[in-house]
């Protein structure tokens, strides 16, 4: 059909006219062409924030699988469809293509992803600011803190930020990428989406909130005296009426009339430790327990020993390579009376999944010249360490490592009973686990059928499934341009239309099996 000038009037008129904030009408034409089945809950939540004052913001936290990148989408495309073009969407690393993807395919919203790699390129061609787009802009976490003064230079119309309940601690002064990026969008429209607000405490919430509006609760304290105590006495019909302007939360039950959840069924395969394997978690958890570490600095204590204690419960592998590094980590500050490389820089190369909680490390304390008597309980400690990392090495085979065989057959032969595709995911938070599972599973009849997915897929086989991708869809619009975002897709890809199983590395879910579509 042509379009005449009076179309276009028309259909600009349609876009622009002036609705009320809580009709559907508002986003009616802007939804027109979108490739996307919508749930009633999804546009309830975007005309609540539309209803919400986006010169502050709203937090859209629906319980997991209810579609809160839909609801966001239905935001964007209204405010993309008002001819607004500054928006930024800030995102978890992994998750920049899938937004960019969906973006494109289920909305037709055109989206770029910064990076270093395409920030520096844009910069090299002139560009002053490329944050300065005519694209939505898709960026990490790290990146946005890393580029805070180029980000806070822009008036943004709106910015998205997914996975918002990483920044529900930014009320502490140790959660510095929290603080940081609330600095930087402190005058920007700001829409979070969360499916936990909080996990620990009521504090969180005073966080997630203030990053809307500091004024809803008011200071700190105030807060702590009202929703904080470990009393009865906590109003939390004022607690909701509070936040209830700013806030939307959906949970499945609420949707089960017009929304069919796949059943999942749990299959448990337990395992026995060694003997070996369990003197080894008992020396080390006895070791993490002392009052007075030296490998440990105070002000990192707490999260280092989170750490240790997942890849402890990860395999013998992962905490042999991690002992091994606060070996010569106590041997260096023996040596040279002070420490120059980072507990996190020592431990982030095998748990990936650091990244996510690093920016609530806090800084090292200074270190002072070593007493004699730190010397000597240095050089205990050492002896305890490498006796057990040397037991750590010793154990070649890990009897969770044994027991996931079984656990496969057993779930490859229900998936089978049930009609389902053989396909299987594996998540562990250890790159050395990951490698055991890749030697273990191969001697099976696994054999050349796994996948590895991790940060940085660096092994020949990757590459070559990388190389495979991009060649096929260098100059489309499946190719973003981010070589880690792209990687994640050919893999992907590759899984879907190759494999029947597939280990999945740098998840925050740790050794869960997914088993075709009926499982996980």
């Amino acid at each position: 059909m042509t379009t005449t000038d009076y179309h276009a009037k028309y259909y600009a008129h349609e876009l622009t006219k002036r609705c009320s904030s809580d009709s559907l009408e508002k986003l009616a034409a802007s939804l027109a062409d979108a490739q996307v089945d919508l749930n009633p809950h999804q546009v309830d939540a975007a005309l609540f924030a539309f209803r919400s004052p986006l010169s502050r913001g709203a937090i859209l936290a629906d319980e997991v699988g209810l579609g809160k990148t839909i609801e966001a989408g239905i935001v964007l495309s209204q405010i993309w469809a008002e001819r607004k073009r500054k928006i930024l969407i800030i995102v978890p690393s992994s998750l920049r293509k899938q937004w960019n993807q969906e973006l494109l395919e289920k909305f037709f919203l055109p989206s770029t992803i910064l990076e270093s790699k395409s920030f520096n390129q844009e910069v090299k061609q002139g560009k002053r600011n490329p944050f300065e787009q005519t694209e939505i802009i898709i960026t990490s976490y790290q990146f946005a803190r890393n580029k805070g003064d180029q980000i806070k230079s822009v008036k943004w119309d709106l910015v998205v930020i997914d996975e918002a309940h990483r920044l529900r601690n930014v009320y502490k002064t140790s959660n510095k990428i929290a603080r940081a990026i609330k600095d930087i969008l402190a005058h920007a429209p700001k829409l979070l989406l969360t499916a936990t607000p909080l996990q620990n405490s009521l504090m969180e919430l005073y966080g997630l909130v203030s990053f809307i509006d500091d004024y809803i609760f008011g200071d700190i304290k105030s807060y702590k005296n009202q929703f904080a105590r470990l009393t009865s006495e906590i109003n939390f019909d004022d607690l909701k009426t509070r936040i209830a302007p700013i806030c939307k939360r959906t949970l499945r039950r609420q949707v089960l009339e017009y929304i069919k959840y796949t059943n999942r069924i749990p299959i448990t395969q337990e395992f026995i430790p060694t003997k070996d394997e369990t003197v080894l978690y008992d020396l080390v958890s006895e070791y993490l327990r002392r009052d007075n570490l030296q490998a440990l600095p105070a002000s990192q204590r707490t999260l280092m020993t989170l750490v240790l204690r997942k890849l402890l419960a990860s395999s013998t592998f992962a905490i042999a390579g991690a002992l091994d590094s606060i070996v010569l980590r106590l041997k260096a500050k023996l040596k040279n009376a002070e420490v120059k490389v980072s507990v996190e820089d020592e431990l982030a190369d095998d748990f990936e999944t650091l990244d996510e909680i690093k920016d609530e490390w806090e800084e090292d304390e200074y270190e002072e010249r070593l007493t004699k008597e730190d010397v000597e309980a240095i050089q205990l400690e050492i002896i305890d360490l490498e006796a057990f990392r040397d037991l750590a090495v010793s154990i070649t085979e890990n009897s969770k490592g044994k027991s996931l065989i079984q656990a496969l057959k057993a779930g490859f032969a229900k998936a089978e009973s049930l009609g389902a595709s053989k396909k299987a995911i594996i998540f562990t938070e250890s790159r050395r686990t990951q490698n055991y599972l890749v030697r273990i599973l191969s001697e099976t009849e696994h054999q050349g059928k796994i996948v590895l997915f991790n940060g940085s897929n660096s092994d020949e086989q990757s590459k070559q499934i990388y190389q495979k991708w991009f060649k096929q869809h260098q100059g489309s619009d499946r190719a973003s341009g981010s070589k880690t975002a792209d990687m994640r897709s050919a893999l992907v890809d590759h899984f879907n239309s190759m494999f029947k199983f597939f280990d999945l590395y740098k998840m925050s879910l740790s050794r869960i099996i997914a088993l075709g579509k009926n499982c996980l």
